[in-house]
């Protein structure tokens, strides 16, 4: 008797919800979800470990009474939104512009990524039959602030006639790395952590070692153009590819977007 009556009861809930709920209930998922990507994007997790120990801290500072350190510990959660905005302004910033930028026009998105990739890889390709050497940054989810030595700022429409430009060694930009973010190339000369590990070969020079430092703690893709071996690296989490040509580089990237190689650019590329 009891089941049924509580059987009874989820009917009588569920006849309750009306679409309004429902929808709140999404909203609510949506805010939650993309905060939860603002966290893995923007590498917050330490700043919010911090807050965790502050937190464990007004507890037990509360408990114990410890007046004065509560009552700083009290001022600084009373304002604890303004600190956040504070804290992750850039990051807002870009959520809101993505959200501004029309995500519904899916197909017109993956046109555009399509053609900056295709750019890129052919940038690198000729930077590496002149034998210059680069190292080219796209960026993914997480931002790569918080990781690399800022360069300076140029946020230009990415071509592979700019990028040559600014790798070639007369140019005052050539020296660390392009980033590209947001289908743009966002600045330039910029240095990257350097990696400690063993796996790459004793002779690879410093950009191998800053690409495999950056893909140790992101995921972005980077893009070594070696001058002594007029090649293409390409390097993201553990993976690292050596040696490419065309086809093959972009087929890596273009899986990377989560997109699809085309046929005609393998034959054409």
């Amino acid at each position: 008797m009891g089941f049924w009556t509580d059987v009874e009861k989820l009917q009588f809930l569920i006849k309750q919800v009306g679409w309004r709920d429902i929808v709140d209930l999404l909203l609510v998922w949506f805010v939650i979800y993309r905060a939860l990507l603002l966290t893995k994007s923007s590498g917050a997790v330490q700043i919010l470990s911090g807050m965790g120990v502050l937190a464990i801290a007004y507890f037990i500072s509360h408990w114990q009474g410890f007046i004065t350190f509560n009552w700083i510990l009290d001022l600084f959660f009373s304002n604890l939104f303004l600190i956040v905005v504070i804290l992750f302004q850039g990051e807002i910033r870009r959520a809101l512009a993505h959200i501004g930028s029309n995500p519904l026009l899916i197909g017109s998105a993956t046109m555009e990524t399509r053609q900056n990739l295709d750019e890129v890889a052919k940038g690198a390709m000729e930077l590496a039959k002149k034998g210059i050497g680069a190292l080219i940054v796209v960026e993914r989810d997480i931002v790569l602030d918080y990781f690399i030595e800022p360069g300076t700022e140029l946020d230009a429409v990415i071509s592979s006639d700019l990028i040559s430009s600014i790798f070639a060694p007369t140019s005052p930009l050539h020296d660390g790395a392009m980033i590209v973010r947001n289908g743009r190339i966002f600045s330039v000369g910029n240095f990257l952590p350097l990696s400690k590990s063993a796996v790459l070969d004793k002779h690879k020079g410093t950009r191998h070692r800053a690409a495999l430092g950056l893909a140790e703690q992101t995921d972005a893709l980077i893009m070594v153009v070696s001058e002594e071996a007029r090649s293409v690296s390409l390097f993201y989490g553990e993976v690292i590819k050596t040696d490419l040509d065309m086809p093959t580089l972009l087929n890596s990237l273009y899986q990377e977007m989560g997109l699809r190689l085309r046929p005609e650019k393998v034959a054409t590329a």
